[in-house]
Order: C-alpha cells, then structure tokens, then sequence
C-alpha cells in the first residue's frame, strides 16, 4: 500500500501524518519528528541534544528509570528518543495489542520526562566515559577535526556529543530549558505505519499530541562548508595515517539536478570498489585497504567528504592521489562505462530499498520534510535511467569548489 499524508488536528495546530498500512506483522510503530531540536541547536551547551536524547530514555520522574523500562519490557514494547543534527525523535513500538498501552507511556513521557538530579548524573557520567574512549578513536578524532575545518564558526563545527569540557559545564536547568523551547506541537511530524488503521491511529495520538506545549516554528538557517582549502594533523601513537577530507558541494536540498549529484558521486567513491578514488588508491597504488568519498546534500547544510587509511609513511602521497583524481574527475568528467555501471547499480538495487514498511516510511518521510511531492525518488530514478553521458560530464565540470580539499590527519609523529 502507498503511503499518504495526511494531518491531525490539535486545537488550531494540524500535525503532519506520513502513514502507511501495512498488514504483513501485527505490529504499529509511530515516530514523533521534533523538527529544530537537533544538535545543530546546541549553541553554547555543545551536546545537549544527544544529552536530552538519553535523558529522555530515563523514564518518567514518578515512575523512574527502572520501573518504566520495566513496564515496557513486560510488554515488548520498544520506546526511545534519539537525536539527529536537525532533529529530535520520540520513537514507539509494539505489538498491535499492546499498542495503546505503548502510546499511553509516550504519552506520559513526554509529558513529565525523568529530569531529577540522579538522571541527569547518571548521563552525565555515562558521556564522559563515552568521550573518554573517543580520545583513542582516531577516525573520530580526524572526523571532527575535519568538520571544525569546513565548518568553521557554524553549528556543524561541534561535536554532536559535546566535548568533556561543555558536558562537565551542563546544568540540568540548561536540558530542562532545551526541551521547553524546542519541544512544541508547531514542530512535529508524525511518521507512522503497521497493522493499524490510519483513523484508529490519529484517534489513539491525539492524549500523547496534546502532551506537547505550543511554541514557535523556526526557519532552519543554511550553511557551505568552508571553500580555503586548509589543513590540519593530530599526532598520536598510530600505527596508520588516518586521513579524511572535504570540501563545499554548492547544492541544497530540492535543487533539480540532485539525481546527477547521486550519478557522480557514486562513481567518484561512494560505489566502494570500482569507485574512481577506490582504483586509484587501492587497486593500482595498493596505498589503502578502502578509500571512499560522498556527497551530502541537506536542508541545513552541504559538503563533500572522503576518508581513507593508509601506512604513515604513505600520508604525503595517498593525500595528493586522492587531490590529483578529484581534480581529474572534475576535469574529465566518467566515462560511458561507469556511467552504465552506476545506472545498473543504482536502478536494479532500487527494490531491496523499498523492502522493509521502515524503509518505505523514511522514504516518505524524507519526501515530505524536504518539502518533495510523494514519487519523488522514482521521478529521480526515471531521471537516472534517460542522463546522458554529455548531461553527467557537464554537471561534474560545473562543480569545481569540490577541488578545494581541506585534510584532516591523524598520524605517528615522525622520528629524526
């Protein structure tokens, strides 16, 4: 069954509904969208988002952590909260018969979330450990090093879980007050679907949406990476150069030629082998066991990124293979057999995408959030299958600021 959209009313607010049917299972699952409350919103509390996120799978302050993780279990009911870059998600579900019950403990979580002093240090503690052990992930390390490069003073230059210093400074005052500004009725979109029917489900939603305060939509602002090609390298004890790149990608979400991003950047590296930068780099040169780039287009913000490992005597040279053949590909664009393969790939892989009522249900999701009619993907598909190889190579050309690579290293410091 196709998904449909639809609203339920709240009062004077009418909530988006992204729903499909689906029989296969006896089970209902419904995703909670809070747009604007994702980690781009952090501000001066840098990882508060993820912090509220794990706050919130604390239970309710009357019940507690473990008699409300309790409650759930008996049940079989799954419910969480996670956070992304741009938004907050309040996720459920269950068993069909036991789906009320589910709703009902939504409902009162979002209602009166467990924001007492021993949550809040019990987070706080289990961050801290997290970002202790962050310190020895060095693609973590060049990860973020590489976004505080082509992110400069934009949200995006933080890291998503904070950093020892901003979560050792978080108050709980300062969650309590995330979530009253962000969390509000005006923001939400539902995402739902299973063995229910759609009139049934908006009937069982409207307690758990009346939970929600009222507040304000916010416009998302939008952000380029960083086009000054700069660089920056970690010296640690590794016995690998870890090495991740980036640059801008001057396209935004909804832009018409957005098929072609995909074409491109599929055959430059994000096909894994038989990608241009997987050639290059592992096959013919044999400097890395994997070497992959994407392109990311968002609401809020694009770039063009790559990683790779390789030995730390081989830095200087995998950085400027991996410099040489971006700057090739822009220059001389694919070839009509990569162009094939990509078609092939990317249009006979199509139904093992669309597997799954969770598959479907993003889809859909991501159509409406990025402000696409319903069919948009399959329109991008039709597209894919009529681009012409003149139509790709024209598009690649005109996207030269990919060029404008800035490193991220991390790397054994060299003995003299």
């Amino acid at each position: 069954m196709a998904q449909e959209i639809s609203h339920i009313k709240v009062g004077e607010v009418a909530v988006p509904v992204v729903f499909e049917k689906d029989t296969t299972l006896p089970i209902a699952s419904v995703q909670i969208v809070v747009q604007n409350a994702g980690s781009m919103e952090d501000k001066e509390h840098e990882g508060i988002a993820k912090f509220l996120a794990a706050m919130l799978g604390e239970g309710t302050k009357e019940t507690g952590a473990t008699a409300f993780a309790e409650e759930l279990e008996f049940r079989a009911i799954s419910l969480d909260a996670h956070a992304g870059v741009e938004t907050l998600v309040f996720e459920v579900s269950s068993l069909k018969e036991q789906f009320p019950y589910a709703l009902e403990m939504l409902g009162k979580l979002v209602k009166s979330p467990n924001f007492s002093k021993e949550s809040f240090e019990k987070i706080k503690l289990l961050t801290l450990g997290m970002l202790s052990n962050k310190e020895s992930d060095f693609d973590y390390i060049a990860n973020l090093n590489l976004q505080k490069l082509i992110f400069k003073e934009t949200p995006f230059a933080h890291p998503y879980s904070g950093e020892v210093k901003s979560i050792k400074a978080l108050k709980l005052k300062d969650v309590e007050a995330f979530y009253k500004e962000r969390v509000s009725l005006q923001n939400l979109i539902i995402v739902a679907g299973g063995d229910i029917e759609l009139e049934e489900l908006k009937t069982m939603l409207l307690p758990v949406l009346n939970e929600f305060k009222h507040g304000h939509i916010k416009a998302m602002p939008y952000f380029d990476a960083n086009k000054d090609a700069k660089e920056q390298i970690v010296y640690k004890e590794s016995e690998q150069a870890y090495i991740y790149f980036g640059a801008p990608f001057y396209m935004k979400s909804g832009d018409s030629e957005a098929y072609k991003a995909k074409v491109a950047s599929f055959i430059l590296g994000e096909s894994g082998f038989g990608s241009r930068l997987m050639e290059e780099v592992r096959v013919k040169r044999g400097l890395a066991y994997s070497s992959y780039s994407r392109s990311s287009i968002g609401k809020s913000h694009s770039s063009f990124t790559g990683h790779l490992q390789t030995k730390n005597e081989n830095l200087e040279e995998a950085k400027k293979i991996v410099a040489q053949e971006i700057k090739r590909f822009v220059e001389q664009g694919a070839t009509q057999e990569e162009l094939d393969q990509a078609k092939r790939f990317l249009l006979g892989s199509e139904p093992l995408r669309n597997e799954t009522l969770s598959q479907r249900l993003s889809r859909a999701f991501f159509e409406y959030y990025n402000g696409y009619e319903q069919g948009h993907s399959k329109q991008q598909l039709e597209k894919i299958e009529k681009l012409t190889l003149p139509e790709l190579n024209a598009f690649i050309k005109k996207h030269d600021e990919i060029t404008a690579l800035s490193f991220s290293v991390v790397t054994k410091r060299e003995k003299h």
